[in-house]
C-alpha cells in the first residue's frame, strides 16, 4: 500500500510504500495527492519512502508508475526515494541525466536530509 506521509512541507508530496503495491494505491492516493501539489505550484516535488521490495509492485503499479512520469514529464523538480538499496540509490540518481529534474536516493537515516533537499527550490 501507499500511503501519504503526514506533516510535511506543503510544496512537497510525500509517500511511504509498504506491502503489496498496486495501480489502486497510484489513482486513489498518489494522482490525486500530485493533482493537489500542481494545481498549488505547478510543479512536482516528490519523495517515497521504499519499505517495500520492488517486487512488491504489481505490473499494474508499474505502468501507473510510468504513467506519472511521462503526463508530468516537464513538471518534475526534485524527487527523492528514501531506501536502503544502493542499488535502487544508483538508479534514482542516475535518473536526472534522462529526464526533466532532479533525482536524488537517500539512506534511511538520511530521511529528514531528504525532506529538507526535496522541499528546496531547484528551478
Amino acid at each position: 500500500m501507499i500511503q501519504l506521509i503526514p506533516n510535511t512541507p506543503n510544496n512537497i508530496v510525500a509517500f511511504r510504500a509498504t506491502g503489496e503495491i498496486t495501480k489502486e494505491n497510484y489513482q486513489n492516493v498518489v494522482f490525486p495527492e500530485i493533482e493537489r501539489l500542481l494545481n498549488h505550484i505547478n510543479h512536482i516535488n516528490f519523495l517515497l519512502v521504499l519499505d517495500t521490495e520492488l517486487e512488491n509492485f504489481t505490473t499494474g503499479a508499474w505502468i501507473q508508475d510510468a504513467l506519472l512520469g511521462l503526463k508530468n514529464i516537464a513538471k518534475w523538480n526534485r524527487a527523492a526515494i528514501v531506501t536502503d538499496s544502493d542499488t535502487i540509490i544508483s538508479f534514482t540518481n542516475g535518473f536526472s541525466y534522462i529526464v526533466p529534474g532532479e533525482f536524488k536516493g537517500f539512506k534511511k537515516s538520511e530521511y529528514d536530509e531528504a525532506i529538507t533537499w526535496v522541499s528546496e527550490e531547484a528551478l
